[in-house]
């Protein structure tokens, strides 16, 4: 049975914000969330790069145009963006390990986004989301890139996982009506939320023939 969630979809679509969304959720029910998430940062209406934000409201630079690798470091590079790892890894190696240290009654939700190509130059990152997506009590909500070119191995091994759950998401004209919410407890007020009225809000600056947004499940 799939323990984890993780969303999937084109760039831009508004994975992060579901995140967002989902974790305020699920904290206004009472379900211990820790984690982080990626923010684009633009100067000038330009983008530059990305942050890592955790969700205690530290922030620090994930990638920057232009960025130059500490002396002695190799270049991390993804298109323009040069990975700031020493950045990342101190702020997301924490957060990870806390949640893998938690041995607390009931459930708890770690949030990860995104596990994409800057990420994945980490090694301790790497070997933290595999102890993580292992560790019981402990549910990922996280965000993978859809595949394109090489294959990410870690993307694709969380694909091919028993206990994950892949959600796709995407801009449809087709009703969110008919997605099936048939989970329990907090998985179903993590769906419900991903369908909600912000979405209605978001709607339409899109094309018409795009307005509601739908969900559908990936086998």
């Amino acid at each position: 049975m799939a323990r984890h969630v993780f969303l999937t979809g084109s760039p831009g679509v508004g994975k992060t914000t579901l995140i967002q969304k989902a974790s305020e959720v699920l904290k206004s029910s009472g379900v211990p969330v820790d984690g982080f998430y990626t923010e684009e940062v633009r100067q000038g209406g330009r983008r530059i790069g990305f942050d890592v934000v955790t969700l205690s409201g530290t922030r620090g630079p994930l990638s920057r145009v232009g960025l130059q690798p500490l002396p002695g470091k190799r270049e991390c590079r993804v298109g323009q963006y040069v990975v700031d790892l020493t950045s990342f890894e101190q702020l997301v190696l924490p957060v990870l390990r806390n949640a893998n240290s938690n041995s607390g009654p009931g459930q708890r939700v770690c949030i990860i986004d995104e596990i994409g190509k800057m990420e994945l130059f980490s090694q301790p990152f790497i070997h933290a989301v595999r102890q993580t997506l292992s560790i019981p009590g402990t549910i990922i909500l996280g965000t993978i890139p859809v595949p394109k070119g090489k294959p990410l191995a870690l993307v694709e091994e969380i694909r091919n996982r028993n206990d994950v759950k892949v959600l796709f998401t995407l801009w449809s004209p087709y009703s969110v009506d008919h997605s099936p919410l048939s989970q329990s407890g907090w998985r179903q007020k993590l769906l419900q939320s991903l369908l909600n009225s912000e979405w209605k809000k978001r709607a339409p600056r899109c094309p018409p023939v795009f307005s509601p947004f739908y969900l559908r499940w990936i086998p």
